[in-house]
């Protein structure tokens, strides 16, 4: 009798990978297209479905996901109704940009530049000049903002050329490292509450013939961090921005477009060994990595110099089946990036890069204990993460 035979599982193949619509339907697309409507120079329209407009506010709500906005038309009725209006009419969404989180993302949008390009492509990252890992978001430890991101801002681009800008969002961001580099430009107004926020950001719209304002909301994506995408607390906070949109919606002034945006959608992943593979205890995963970065849907590993081709070996073998493993060239060869990758990013960039399309999150307990607590988790290319309405309101 002929013993039986198993197959080594095949790891998920890169030509799966759902890569960003980069360059005609991703969020790094929207303020150009906007700001060319607008006659800003060296500004084109990359979004075909948009219609250009004098007035434009980009309201970006953190963490709203499309797939979580359709889910729940109860909580969202006004944003619900809209939903046939996302990306000019078509009712289709738009993508974030991998990874999906939020860094990454409030630079796409802001300096309108794919992460290859401006250079904030994770969470966490290796800075080649220190070896250390930095965080874009906390922007720690310290990095000089305009070496580490040095394009203009299309707020910047749209202030020169005469449009009437601004950004209208909590106090404590005015100086932050990463208003700096991805949303300066014009004035800034902070305002405490959400309520504030869309009244003075129509009145910026009316305060200009060509105007161009952003606005921001935060708690919704921390409501989903912390409790979930499934909790009472986040269905609360998403019934707060249905109000919010709706309350800048009827006043803006005429010749005006409202898009409703985010940075990324979202997901819960269960708390047990299945789901959530713990870094730090191992053995296998740890082998040959000095550094660990990124989240845990997104992840740059960093090799023990001589060790690459080893760590993405053992990566695929172990994860292989839940997370699409690909090393540097090779996510940069299938544009998870974007088109191109600056010089200045490329070992920013881990030797090894794990995308998750299961499920599945690779936490590290010891070192990042915050992180690994999280219910509601993103970053991946995953519909549940990728995907951001670009809702319309036009007046």
């Amino acid at each position: 009798m002929a013993l039986p035979t198993w197959d080594d599982p095949e790891p998920l193949a890169l030509d799966t990978a759902p890569v960003p619509e980069y360059g005609a339907g991703s969020l790094a697309d929207l303020l150009p297209t906007l700001a060319a409507g607008m006659g800003v120079p060296g500004t084109s329209a990359a979004i075909p479905e948009l219609t250009a407009t004098d007035r434009a506010c980009v309201f970006l709500v953190d963490g709203l996901g499309w797939e979580q906005l359709q889910a729940h038309p109860d909580e969202a009725p006004y944003m619900t109704a809209l939903l046939e209006s996302s990306r000019g009419g078509t009712g289709r969404p738009i993508t974030a940009g991998y990874p999906a989180t939020t860094a990454t993302s409030l630079a796409s949008v802001g300096t309108g530049l794919p992460p290859g390009a401006h250079g904030l492509p994770g969470y966490t990252v290796r800075n080649p000049q220190t070896e250390e890992l930095m965080n874009q978001l906390r922007w720690q430890p310290w990095t000089a903002p305009r070496v580490w991101q040095p394009y203009p801002t299309i707020f910047q681009r749209a202030d020169q050329a005469g449009v009437h800008t601004a950004q209208v969002t909590a106090p404590a961001f005015q100086n932050t490292p990463l208003t700096q580099i991805a949303l300066s430009g014009g004035a800034f107004h902070g305002r405490l509450s959400g309520d504030d926020r869309m009244d003075l950001a129509a009145e910026q719209l009316a305060a200009g013939d060509r105007a161009l304002i952003y606005t921001y909301y935060s708690e919704l994506d921390g409501a989903g961090h912390r409790f979930g995408v499934d909790s009472d607390a986040w269905r609360g906070q998403l019934m707060y921005v249905d109000r919010l949109v709706q309350r800048l919606a009827e006043q803006l002034p005429p010749r005006t477009a409202l898009y409703v945006t985010a940075d990324h959608g979202m997901l819960d992943i269960p708390f047990d060994e299945q789901h959530r593979i713990d870094f730090d205890e191992d053995w296998e995963l740890r082998a040959g990595v000095a550094l660990l970065g990124g989240e845990g849907r997104a992840r740059h590993v960093y090799a023990v110099r001589g060790a690459e081709s080893d760590v993405l070996t053992c990566w695929r073998e172990v994860l292989g089946e839940q997370f699409w493993i690909a090393s540097r060239d090779e996510a940069i060869e299938a544009g998870w990036f974007g088109p191109h990758i600056d010089e200045r990013v490329y070992a920013r960039l881990g030797d090894v890069i794990a995308a998750a399309r299961d499920d599945v999150l690779i936490i590290a307990s010891e070192r990042e204990p915050k992180e690994s607590a999280m219910v509601g988790n993103h970053g991946s290319m995953t519909p549940s993460e990728q995907l951001v309405p670009l809702l319309e309101v036009r007046s």
